[in-house]
Parts: C-alpha cells; sequence; structure tokens
C-alpha cells in the first residue's frame, strides 16, 4: 500500500515529539548509577577518598556512585580503563600522583596521556606529605636533622622508587642539601614496621600513615610538607616554618573523566562534588585521616587541571634529580 506525503505528515504530526527523539536528546543525566574506579587495591588512600567523595557526592546526582578498584601498574591500569570509556559522565577516575604525574617519568609504554586523555572534574583531598622520625634520632629540629644527615647515614623510607613520597625526599634533597638515604618500600603501609623498629630512621610520606603511631608516642612526626599547620597536629611545624621556604607537597586525588565528556555533564560532576566537599560529615571524615581541607580554587574543574599541570612539572624536576628514567 502507498502512503502519500500528506497522509504520512499527517501521521507524524500526531505522534509525540519524544517518541521520535533518540534518548540521549532528552534523558537527564545522570539516570543510572556511576562507577568510580579506583586505580589501586583497596584500603588505601585513594579508596578511601573515593568511597567519602562517592557517597557525599550520591545525594546530589540522585544516583548510587560505585567504587570499584581496578589496581595494577602503579595505577596505570585503571587510569588506562578510564581513558578509553565511553566519554558519557558514568565511568570516572580517582586520579591521584601515581597515574596522573609520576608515571609519565617512570613508565616508558604509558597507555594514556594523563594531559591529554581526562578531564579534570576537581581535586578532593590533599594528604601532606611528612618527616616522619623513629624516637631513637636525637634531632631536635629539621635544621639539626639535615646537617645530622650530612655527618652520619639517615635513612628515610618511602613508598616506593618513582612513588610521590620518593619524588618529595628527592626535591627536599636537592633544595635543602641534605643527605637523606632513600629506603624504598612497596606502599607507605610496608615501611611502618621498619619505622617503629628503628631499622630505618625514619621515612618521608603521607601523615596518615604513621598518624595514630604518632599519637602513642612510638615515634615523631617530625615536619609536615603544608602551607600550614594541620589542626590534627598543631604542635608539628611546616617545613616553611622550620627554615625550608615554601616547600609543601602531598598526595593528592581528585575525580576525572574521559576526554570529550560533555561540558553539561562535567558541570554537574563538578557541581556534586564542590558541594561534597563542603559537606560537614565529608571534612571531618578527610581530618580526622591527617588530611588537609582543599581549597576552594581547587575543587573546579579548571582549578584542578591548573594544580595537575603544576604537579607534572614538580614530578618531572624530582625524577631528573633522582635520576630516575622510563622503564
Amino acid at each position: 500500500m502507498t502512503i502519500s506525503r500528506r497522509a504520512l505528515l499527517t501521521a507524524l504530526a500526531s505522534v509525540p515529539l519524544a517518541s521520535l527523539l533518540p534518548r540521549t536528546a532528552f534523558a537527564a543525566y545522570p539516570d543510572k548509577p556511576i562507577r568510580l574506579i579506583v586505580p589501586f587495591a583497596a584500603g588505601g588512600n585513594a579508596d578511601l577518598v573515593a568511597r567519602i567523595v562517592g557517597e557525599a557526592m550520591s545525594p546530589s546526582l540522585g544516583q548510587l556512585i560505585v567504587v570499584e578498584s581496578r589496581a595494577g601498574a602503579g595505577g596505570s591500569i585503571g587510569a588506562a580503563a578510564v581513558a578509553t570509556a565511553a566519554p558519557d559522565g558514568y565511568t570516572l577516575l580517582t586520579g591521584s600522583n601515581g597515574p596522573l604525574t609520576v608515571n609519565p617519568f617512570v613508565q616508558a609504554k604509558l597507555p594514556y596521556d594523563p594531559l591529554k586523555d581526562f578531564v579534570p572534574i576537581g581535586l578532593a583531598n590533599l594528604a601532606p606529605h611528612s618527616i616522619v622520625l623513629n624516637n631513637s634520632v636525637q634531632a631536635k629540629t629539621l635544621a639539626e636533622l639535615i646537617e645530622m644527615s650530612k655527618k652520619q647515614q639517615i635513612t628515610l623510607g618511602t613508598a616506593g622508587v618513582g612513588s610521590a613520597s620518593h619524588m618529595t625526599l628527592a626535591r627536599f634533597n636537592a633544595v635543602t642539601g641534605a643527605k637523606f638515604v632513600h629506603v624504598p618500600y612497596r606502599g607507605g603501609g610496608a615501611l611502618v614496621p621498619d619505622v617503629l623498629a628503628g631499622t630505618v630512621s625514619g621515612a618521608m610520606t603521607e601523615v596518615s600513615t604513621l598518624l595514630a603511631h604518632h599519637g602513642q608516642g612510638k615515634i615523631r612526626i617530625f615536619a609536615v610538607a603544608s602551607a600550614k599547620r594541620l589542626s590534627r597536629l598543631p604542635d608539628v611545624p611546616t617545613m616553611n616554618e622550620s627554615g625550608v621556604k615554601d616547600f609543601t607537597a602531598a598526595s593528592y586525588v581528585g575525580v576525572l573523566a574521559p576526554a570529550k565528556t560533555p561540558a553539561d555533564v562535567v558541570a554537574t560532576l563538578e557541581k556534586a562534588l564542590v558541594k561534597a566537599l563542603a559537606d560537614k560529615s565529608a571534612q571531618d571524615k578527610f581530618v580526622a585521616s591527617g588530611a588537609e581541607l582543599v581549597p576552594e580554587v581547587f575543587q573546579t574543574s579548571r582549578g584542578f587541571a591548573v594544580y595537575i599541570a603544576r604537579e607534572y612539572e614538580n614530578s618531572k624536576h624530582a625524577a631528573q634529580l633522582a635520576g630516575l628514567k622510563p622503564e
């Protein structure tokens, strides 16, 4: 049967417009759960941040945020999975120093470009680095400790060769002239027993790593690389206060989406993250872990992009100081 043009137009006019449009033309984002990929094993700082942020963002988005661990290759496996995911806002990355601003200088065949394959949503957490000492080390000030390192062996553990804390130690030695001996471990948690036992003099690590032991008097968090003193450690000076001018360093964690994610989706996620970071309950959890609250300027997509670019250059310089080359 042949249908006339007039009959066809009349029939189409009677059909609701919405039924003729593709689903994406009218579906409000998000309309299903969102996956938040953590590129490390469960239980670490990135996993902790992902769960706090995911829980706090969900009410604003009206959808569950499912935290999924995809560990391996220093965070590169999980990061690559997000970089190649559909840019629709339903697969996000919990991004940190390793996959974003360290691995490019220590891994020769990185399967993604950290500056081109993601769009930042916002910075969520800053875990300041610190010098932690076994109680057997007699130094009273940071200046005294630096001088001591030039005359005797002072060993500091880090989370491993090419880790964020290793990069910080390399920068610190270069800036101060200290001669701290680097002792790499397989992760921040692995160095704890040796610091407690005095097998190593101490560590350059996130404040959170040994915070509980500091409170028990088993070790000393000697100085923190934060812009100001931490509320959990009001008696511990910053490195800047101790004479190392403007020296700050932290393990950071933020949220990113695949490149080419629509701008309106990025804006929706950014708004939800900013609101989550203002939540008192989330803030209390971060502070309890030894973190410092993220300045508002870095909580946005644009601010986090600036932060990543700065950290990328810092890591590039630190890798050169440490003599690291991509392998």
